[in-house]
């Protein structure tokens, strides 16, 4: 049994789905079912625990053998950093305590040691644990979701501008979940032993100008991205909805991103490009 923590996300649910279509059993964990009913139709069973709940976790873990570990993002109202540590350490006291074959863990490029610098720095502290425990791990150290873009499709149709906190000509390496899912898919079915970390990024890098072009084209419509200066993203992110704390957290992760270059030598390449992704989400949304 294939256990997925994350099936509600973007790339959990791609997972689920890829396993699901091979005829894998897979248990989805979710704080809330009427999330995970299209998985539940499609096969998976769904167990409704929230990761603070320990035991509770445990039981689950209890009737599978592969756990695909993605650490639940914090609401952004909250002290992000220091939430996710917390649902991290909860998590990681679960896995000491069940008889585990493979885990299959979530990371990002850039994960490093940190503070306050995003979730890079509970990622690196999620590697370093699970590098520490008797368990096969495989990592995926995934590039910037593209699905980070989908909030822009409204100033996309409404203004016919996307905002970036990035120079619009800065590069970035970029994948779909899809592609997360089913690279994840080959691992959660691989061998169990340890692995990793495994970069996972699109056909090649892109711009928000590119993101721009591929709204524009996707909408029919010209649209731009502008770039919020660097002496506003904290504004911006509360604006977002995040706290102070959160707000300086994802600022620090932003300056981080760009300052610090991630060029890995033959990174695992998905095939969704992002044209074909924009094109897709406005598919889905504009009907």
């Amino acid at each position: 049994m294939h256990i997925i923590l994350g099936a509600t996300g973007h790339v959990g649910s791609a997972l689920a789905e890829a396993l699901l279509a091979k005829g894998q059993p897979v248990t989805v964990i979710t704080r809330q079912a009427a999330k995970t009913e299209a998985l539940r139709k499609k096969g998976a069973k769904v167990a409704v625990v929230d990761v603070f709940d320990v035991a509770a976790f445990q039981r689950v873990l209890a009737g599978g053998k592969r756990l695909f570990l993605l650490n639940p993002p914090a609401a952004p109202s909250t002290d992000t950093a220091a939430e996710e540590r917390r649902s991290l350490r909860s998590i990681l006291r679960a896995v000491e305590g069940a008889d585990l074959e493979k885990i299959v863990a979530e990371s990002a490029y850039g994960a490093q040691p940190g503070e306050r610098i995003g979730d890079l720095g509970v990622l690196y502290e999620m590697e370093q644990a699970l590098a520490a425990q008797p368990v096969p791990t495989a990592v995926i150290r995934a590039a910037y979701y593209m699905s980070n873009w989908d909030l822009s499709l409204q100033t996309a149709q409404q203004q016919g501008v996307v905002h970036t906190m990035y120079p619009v000509d800065f590069a970035l390496p970029m994948v779909a979940p899809r592609d997360l899912g089913q690279f994840a898919a080959r691992l959660m079915e691989g061998p169990a032993k340890d692995s990793g970390p495994h970069h996972v990024e699109g056909p090649e890098a892109y711009t928000s100008a590119d993101v721009a072009e591929a709204f524009a084209l996707a909408l029919n419509k010209p649209v731009r991205a502008v770039q919020t200066p660097r002496s506003q993203w904290e504004h911006a992110f509360k604006a977002m909805g995040f706290s102070d704390a959160g707000a300086a957290s994802y600022a620090a992760m932003t300056r981080v991103t760009l300052e610090k270059k991630y060029e890995v030598e033959n990174p695992e390449r998905g095939r969704v490009s992002l044209r074909e992704y924009i094109a897709a989400l406005v598919r889905r949304n504009t009907g």
